[in-house]
């Protein structure tokens, strides 16, 4: 099973924009091949996102916000705890700090993956991390060859 981090705006294709790059994701969490994870950083970033008005100018009323944040409460095993200082200190600094959390949790669940479609992050993918870094859209080939 991979264990997967999504970054905000992953999270937000999957359960509010029915983005075609997410829907290799969710086959797989729908099939027990994939654990995603969150953590109370990543998940109060989404919880404030999802307040704000979203692309498309689509904007979430109460009610979908609730169902949204509750949606990832029931999918993702939520994590505790946080990688070793020295660990943490190893891994590369993300130009933007608040994708830095995202890092972070990757390493302490042990995640396989982090998916995002933030250019920083990806910029990072060619670095030796103990996760991979992939745009969503690369995922489907990934789970192919790993799950195989």
């Amino acid at each position: 099973m991979l264990r997967l981090v999504l970054d905000t705006n992953v999270w937000l294709d999957l359960l509010v924009f029915n983005d075609a790059s997410a829907l290799p994701i969710r086959d797989a969490m729908q099939k027990g091949h994939v654990k995603v994870v969150v953590n109370q950083p990543t998940y109060a970033e989404l919880e404030r996102v999802v307040a704000y008005p979203l692309k498309k100018n689509r904007s979430l009323d109460l009610d979908q916000q609730i169902d949204t944040l509750r949606a990832v409460l029931e999918m993702a095993e939520p994590v505790f705890w946080q990688a070793k200082p020295d660990a943490r200190a190893a891994l590369p600094r993300c130009g933007d700090p608040d994708d830095q959390k995202f890092l972070d949790l990757a390493l302490a669940a042990r995640a396989d993956l982090l998916l995002t479609k933030d250019r920083e992050l990806l910029d990072l993918a060619d670095r030796e991390l103990p996760f991979g870094i992939l745009a969503p859209r690369d995922f489907g080939f990934y789970a192919d060859a790993k799950l195989a």
